[in-house]
């Protein structure tokens, strides 16, 4: 979540030592201010704020410390901000910065597709991994939501899930966020519109997931959805919204659904966590994944997916500590009453926002650490929907 696009940072500080502060958030938000500017902005998307430069040579990128509403009235603060944006870097510790322009290389006899998917509530591309192994018999199928500015190659690259695919066969969706829908390519995780079953992007979402079900032969039961960052909380939005569709969900580095209903409480919840309003998700199985040391998503966040998972449930729990390619973890598991592993957490002791064990052909990835993508498929595959 923590990179951004070119927006008009001119225009946002004129307007914000002017101010006209609700003007200026719009700019920042890609959105048209309601003055002359509004046709030259007319094109332009939503942006979700992160992270604001250091205080000092050789200081860390944090998130803002303010209050929300304190942001709202404070032109200084603004001025904060606007003046990080300029000279934004990746953080240490992780590739981070924008995708790159690599494919994923495929193997003789698999397939990866590029598809593209329409409703009511718009349109989004998505790539479709088919492994070399498929001949039409029933198979898994995981579906991947890619972080800020990535894309589906790049977030394939990083995690290796087609790999994976290849090596355990099942199928693996991609689905793409539009520049025109957020400008740095977040799912809009922080918007209220886009936490509802049957609209905005959960419906295109689990559109897509549903018509490459009714195009190849999946396994019943058998359908996960995984994220990072943006695409971590979406992810938690679809566990949420579609517990009907969905037999587990991936978090990494990400937030409970509902965790945010706009900008300002959006950089609140990525600063202090945020347990979510209203978000359920009826008890789908969840893996998340969350550094210790990420300082774009506070880990306590990660505790916050699993408290929203399991709410009401009395479940025990389990704990154990380990490492991993250089890198010590906590795992904690959520059992049932009949010693079945429910919900699965992985505190990552060191580790910033980024996919752990992903590859550096990736963006946003540790190559220290437990491998995320082959955890999770284990932990999706201990999981069959009964429907």
């Amino acid at each position: 979540m923590n990179a951004f696009s070119k927006i008009d940072m001119q225009e946002a500080t004129r307007l914000t030592r002017e101010g006209r502060l609700e003007e200026a958030m719009a700019v920042l938000r890609g959105e048209a201010p309601r003055n002359d500017r509004a046709v030259e902005q007319a094109d332009s998307a939503q942006l979700i704020l992160d992270m604001i430069a250091p205080t000092g040579a050789g200081g860390a990128w944090t998130s803002p410390t303010s209050k929300p509403a304190g942001f709202a009235r404070s032109p200084a603060a603004m001025e904060k901000v606007l003046d990080g944006l300029k000279h934004f870097k990746p953080a240490a510790g992780f590739h981070g910065g924008h995708a790159p322009r690599a494919t994923p290389s495929v193997p003789k006899g698999a397939r990866y597709e590029e598809r593209a998917y329409s409703n009511q509530a718009g349109s989004r591309g998505y790539k479709l991994y088919l492994p070399s192994g498929y001949s039409g018999q029933p198979l898994p199928l995981v579906v991947m939501l890619h972080g800020c500015t990535q894309s589906p190659d790049d977030f394939a690259l990083g995690t290796r899930m087609n790999e994976v695919a290849e090596e355990q066969t099942f199928i693996v969706a991609y689905p793409a966020q539009a520049q025109s829908a957020n400008m740095s390519r977040c799912w809009n995780w922080f918007s209220v519109g886009d936490q509802q079953r049957d609209r905005g992007e959960p419906s295109l979402i689990a559109g897509i997931t549903r018509e490459i079900m009714g195009e190849f032969e999946i396994e019943t039961g058998r359908v996960y959805v995984a994220g990072l960052s943006a695409g971590g909380a979406a992810a938690a939005i679809m566990g949420s919204t579609h517990p009907d569709l969905y037999a587990a969900v991936g978090v990494h580095s990400g937030l409970a659904c509902g965790a945010a209903k706009d900008m300002p409480s959006a950089m609140a919840a990525m600063r202090q966590g945020s347990r979510g309003e209203g978000g359920s998700s009826g008890g789908v199985p969840t893996i998340v994944f969350h550094g210790d040391r990420d300082s774009t998503v506070h880990p306590v966040n990660g505790d916050q997916v699993i408290a929203q998972c399991s709410a009401g449930a009395g479940f025990g729990t389990s704990i154990s500590h380990g490492e991993a390619a250089g890198m010590p973890f906590t795992r904690t598991v959520h059992v049932d009453d009949e010693g079945r592993a429910m919900h699965e957490q992985w505190l990552l002791h060191g580790a910033g926002h980024a996919w752990s064990g992903g590859s550096a052909s990736g963006s946003y990835t540790d190559p220290r650490g437990p491998d995320a993508s082959r955890e999770m498929i284990r932990f999706f595959l201990g999981h069959r929907a009964l429907r």
